[in-house]
């Protein structure tokens, strides 16, 4: 009977608590850092185990991230000349999520929507893989990404994280959104082709360029860069 007891005992101490490993992983710190909290006081092992392991609150855990996740706001432009944009999308997410209360980091990106290496975005993909925090805010849907924004909010969906999008406005027509997603790759081909040496490649993307501001100042802001 008692080995029974013990055995049953273990298996919800093993499902209750966690190591100190697994839980600098759950709150997304090193174990040095726990460590110095612990001798700080802040958050405490619930408890050693005979070899002085120290053994974590799987929930108090839990209660933590809770507490201590911030929410997240992104705001992108294209290019250097929508700096002004860019400043308006930091204004509206700070009051917003001020309005609500929320403990807000915002962060911002320079570049376009197809680019998936920009510092801002490879950031906030860390804070949402690692679910490090607490909803995502967003002016409009396509300040994210050009293409790949639902698979985004998926992973946020998965991780328990929730989307707010301020500004939903009016659906775009699917010629709209296609012309849309052809300008933003017009603009990356572009950007590759000034990056080349030859007269000729300069040239054509100065073409591109024009291309792609006569299109944009057509659609008059329902396209990529509102």
């Amino acid at each position: 009977m008692t080995t029974l007891y013990i055995i049953c005992y273990n298996m919800y101490m093993n499902n209750r608590f966690v190591k100190i490993g697994e839980a600098a992983k759950l709150l997304g710190v090193s174990v040095q850092a726990l460590r110095n909290w612990e001798t700080e006081g802040k958050i405490m092992p619930s408890h050693r185990t005979p070899g002085g392991q120290r053994m974590y609150d799987l929930a108090e855990l839990l209660g933590v991230n809770d507490k201590t996740y911030p929410t997240i706001a992104y705001a992108r432009v294209s290019s250097n000349d929508q700096k002004e944009d860019l400043e308006r999308q930091h204004a509206v997410l700070e009051a917003f999520c001020h309005k609500n209360g929320w403990q807000t980091e915002i962060i911002r990106d320079l570049g376009s929507g197809m680019n998936y290496n920009k510092k801002g975005l490879l950031r906030l993909l860390e804070l949402i893989v690692r679910g490090q925090m607490s909803r995502l805010v967003l002016t409009h849907k396509d300040r994210l990404l050009g293409f790949g924004a639902d698979l985004i909010f998926r992973i946020c969906e998965l991780q328990g994280i929730e989307i707010v999008i301020i500004n939903k406005g009016e659906q775009l027509s699917f010629e709209e959104e296609l012309t849309g997603d052809v300008l933003e790759i017009m603009t990356v081909f572009c950007a590759k082709l000034y990056g080349r040496r030859s007269h000729k490649s300069k040239k054509l993307a100065e073409e591109i360029e024009n291309i792609v501001s006569e299109a944009e100042q057509k659609q008059k802001g329902n396209l990529c860069n509102l």
